[in-house]
């Protein structure tokens, strides 16, 4: 087969991979729009709302690096097509549930599944693109991300509003479903099996990674500091702007604006859009500059300045509210290309369990933040309830937002170390081979 149908084929395998991720964080940001439905279906305070929003990414988090390793061993193909099967599995079970303990469980559910889904997309990438495409590649998938993050503020509240929270969560677990199907009918690890020449210029092997290469990658990966440096950046980086974006965004507005559920989510939205357009935006700029290190310290530097303008002020005019989240999720673009910096650090064989690694120390951030920031609305309430929902106060969403905005600093500083350390390039220090 000629190389331009294998171009034109594995865009339509990356979609339908995309589609999968597209779920993952679509049900990782629900219960921002769902906060209220769940508080009168389990009667819940803020850290309890909290705890049941993290339970996905209790069992999200510590699977990155096992999920890149699967990935590394296995392939994209089954591991994809399983986690987009168990993830639609939990769907129901949350959807069905009738008490707090039982929507924790079927959230975790949701949270295994999804586990895999990025690092698997990540490997194929890494399989099917040159290795100047990868950020591009990168920034595009979280592009899918963000997308699902869309539909899950206004379009999710309007569905809720016709339907029911439980319902409309039903409905997509049947296209999750269909989606798994699809990935494991369409999905090929690498070109050569799906019988087309190797892309030149990729940096991963075909050909499946034995365990013991994999866990020498494992100990490289664990013993490089920038690996580290990169994963407390993201997990404040990701832990702020998912607890933000996917929990606590629409609440603060409907709360402080006395808006609707419905209203909010449309400005919650905008952080969405700003989380689908930064990711391909960097990464294409970073492919084409050559450039990695200095757009991750600038991309820093706008996320913390975005949070401290509304630490700031507490209620800006609502419209600039919406800018500030826009710009604060638009910045997670360069935090993206760590996974890039990442890969580059390490041999082709690590790619999936380095990427892995990395996106476990962030994603416990979004396991930590909400729980904490729950605690913290929680010390501030003073009583008030709506239609049986609480209804938080100004100086607790203060508190909140200081708290992001700290988290930022320490974001700046991590960026400026991996800058000072790394440079734009590959870092020469850096150990791992295939050998």
């Amino acid at each position: 087969m000629d190389l331009r149908t294998r171009d034109r084929w594995r865009w339509v395998l990356w979609v339908t991979l995309a589609g999968g991720f597209l779920l993952v964080n679509f049900h990782r940001v629900s219960t921002a729009v769902l906060a209220d439905s769940l508080n009168r279906a389990f009667d819940t305070s803020a850290a309890e709302l909290g705890l049941l929003h993290a339970s996905f990414f209790y069992i999200y988090a510590p699977l990155q690096l096992p999920a890149g390793v699967l990935a590394d061993r296995v392939g994209t193909r089954r591991v994809a097509a399983v986690g987009v099967g168990v993830m639609s599995v939990g769907v129901v079970g949350f959807a069905l549930a009738e008490s707090l303990l039982l929507g924790f469980v079927g959230r975790a559910l949701v949270g295994l599944g999804g586990s895999v889904c990025y690092i698997a997309i990540l490997r194929f990438c890494a399989n099917w693109f040159r290795t100047d495409q990868f950020a591009t590649m990168t920034g595009w998938t979280v592009a899918a991300a963000g997308l699902g993050g869309v539909l899950a503020t206004t379009p999710l509240a309007l569905a809720v509003t016709a339907a029911g929270w439980r319902e409309s969560l039903l409905a997509t677990a049947a296209v999750g479903g269909a989606l798994a199907v699809a990935i494991y009918v369409l999905v090929r690890d690498s070109p050569q099996k799906a019988g087309f020449a190797a892309v030149e210029g990729a940096t991963a092997p075909h050909r499946s990674v034995d365990l013991s290469t994999v866990w020498r990658n494992v100990r490289h990966v664990l013993r490089d500091r920038e690996t580290w440096v990169m994963g407390l950046m993201l997990f404040f980086l990701i832990g702020t702007n998912f607890t933000v974006l996917g929990l606590w965004g629409v609440p603060y507005v409907a709360d402080v604006y006395g808006t609707s559920v419905t209203t909010a989510s449309t400005y919650v939205l905008l952080g969405n859009v700003g989380f689908l357009l930064g990711p391909p935006v960097f990464g294409t700029l970073s492919d084409r500059l050559g450039r990695r290190t200095e757009l991750i310290l600038a991309a820093t530097v706008l996320f913390t300045v975005s949070y401290g303008a509304v630490f700031l002020s507490v209620t800006p005019p609502l419209a600039l509210f919406g800018v500030l989240l826009f710009l604060a999720m638009f910045s997670n673009g360069g935090g993206v290309l760590a996974y890039t910096v990442a890969k580059e650090r390490h041999a082709a064989s690590a790619s999936g369990t380095v990427t892995g690694t990395v996106n476990s120390l962030g994603y416990f951030g979004a396991a930590v933040f909400p729980a904490v920031m729950g605690v913290v609305l929680d010390t501030y309430w003073t009583g008030r309830t709506l239609d049986g929902a609480r209804v938080y106060t100004v100086t607790g969403y203060r508190v909140a937002f200081g708290l992001a905005t700290a988290t930022g600093l320490v974001a700046v500083a991590c960026a400026a170390y991996l800058h000072v350390r790394t440079g734009s390039g590959v870092d020469e220090r850096a150990v791992a081979a295939d050998d």
